[in-house]
């Protein structure tokens, strides 16, 4: 029996070690008032203050700009000469604080069995303890949106803070949006050349029969929401009652130019306020996006471009060509460890036609007002979230920025992360410190 209960004893701590952030805190709610002053502050909507001051208290911003009065009692005041001050880093489209290890099943909890799962709740799974949202904030990503997959109509998401006790504490904007993920609409070819040894099916065919029947899904849950009285309570259709009344998004993960005239079909059927996942032909038909406003969450910049006669460079340029549409847009890059990179995809897009703090935006005030959060962070603007971060250099260059303090509703937040733990560690073995 000892020899058991010592066994149980030793996966437990073996467990405990895996999950937890051992010297890492979430940080207090901030006390007194807070200036950092001589920075360059760039707002997040295409302004930047040159040698300015902004002010936070009580998790609010109360001043920005060139001419600000500091007090001089109770108030901590830092100087950041030559730093560039930011708003937060926002992260869409991501599985952060579902998984850990990819290739260990137990720490993956992002995927549902089935196909219509609309009542699932992303937020219910979040791990506030990864060891991999210390990497994001390392390199100024304080939001993150968590995303369920699997299945076609997967659940809802939720836009979490990156420095919370529990999933409660990190809730930022609980159930958002509900995800449908749209099956593919094009041929799959075999790709040795040889014929397929079953029968033949038309996988376009199989895959508008699927759209077809989450539109069926839709009108009887319109239907279902339309009656005074239920006999029964279905959880599925009450789950995406805020469609109808747009207090929800629907976001479509597609990317082929017939995917995206399908969702732009769906968003004008049930006239719900739909947001494309993906994009990645989004410039082929800006014009119907326009029209109907629809923004669209660019995943994955750096990658190779999907038909074979597009230019090796479009999924760099699409940015800016829809920046030139006038069509709302933001970056994401797609997974959870991965998102780190989100400025340096910003970054590159900022090289191929956008603007500098054109390619800011689309990774703050752009993401925070598809994600529904834009009246509350995205930009340094006073009465906003003390959502700030800190650096050396361009965030948006790899090699310059370097992030010295992050600040998430006012409450300055540890830069430390696994990754540095471990430089640290190395350093000490081989005599380096």
């Amino acid at each position: 029996m000892k020899r058991i209960f010592s066994y149980i004893l030793g996966l437990t701590a073996c467990a405990t070690q895996l999950h937890a952030q051992e010297t890492v805190y979430p940080a207090k709610p901030q006390k007194g008032l807070i200036y950092l002053k001589n920075a360059t502050i760039h707002v997040g909507n295409g302004q930047v203050i040159s040698n300015g001051t902004i002010g936070f208290n009580n998790g609010k911003i109360i001043a920005v700009g060139n001419n600000v009065a500091i007090p001089a009692d109770d108030v901590k005041v830092f100087d950041v000469q030559g730093q560039h001050v930011y708003p937060g880093l926002i992260a869409p489209d991501s599985d952060l604080g579902l998984t850990e290890v990819e290739s260990v099943r137990a720490t993956n909890d992002y995927s549902e069995v089935g196909e219509i799962n609309p009542s699932v709740r992303s937020i219910i799974s979040y791990n506030t303890d990864s060891k991999v949202i210390g990497t994001l904030r390392t390199n100024g990503i304080l939001l993150a949106q968590v995303v369920p997959q699997g299945g076609l109509l997967s659940g809802s998401s939720s836009v979490v803070q990156l420095d919370a006790w529990n999933w409660e504490d990190a809730a930022y904007k609980a159930d958002n949006g509900i995800h449908f993920y749209m099956p593919r609409l094009m041929p799959r070819g075999n790709p040795f050349g040889a014929p397929s040894a079953g029968p033949a099916t038309d996988a376009v065919k199989v895959a508008m029969a699927q759209i077809e029947g989450v539109r069926t899904f839709f009108r009887e849950a319109k239907g279902y929401l339309q009656e005074t009285k239920h006999t029964a309570t279905n959880l599925k259709y009450e789950a995406i009652k805020g469609l109808f009344d747009r207090s929800q998004k629907l976001f479509i993960h597609c990317d082929l130019v017939k995917e995206l005239v399908v969702a732009t079909d769906i968003a004008k059927e049930f006239n719900f306020d739909v947001v494309i996942v993906g994009g990645t032909d989004a410039w082929l038909i800006t014009d119907v996006l326009k029209q109907q406003n629809i923004p669209v969450i660019l995943n994955q910049p750096h990658s190779l471009p999907v038909m074979q006669d597009d230019d090796v460079d479009q999924p760099y340029k699409t940015a800016a060509q829809l920046q030139k549409a006038g069509i709302l847009f933001c970056i994401s890059n797609d997974g959870f460890w991965q998102q780190r990179n989100v400025p340096f995809n910003a970054g590159t897009a900022a090289a191929y036609g956008l603007g500098k703090e054109e390619a800011l935006s689309a990774i703050t005030l752009n993401a925070a007002k598809i994600l529904g959060v834009g009246d509350k962070t995205g930009s340094l603007e006073v009465g906003k979230d003390a959502n700030i971060v800190v650096s050396t250099g361009d965030i948006l260059d790899m090699k310059s920025s370097v992030i010295t303090r992050a600040y998430i509703q006012g409450r300055e937040v540890s830069l430390e992360d696994k990754h540095k733990q471990l430089y640290e560690r190395y350093k000490y073995k081989y005599g380096l410190n």
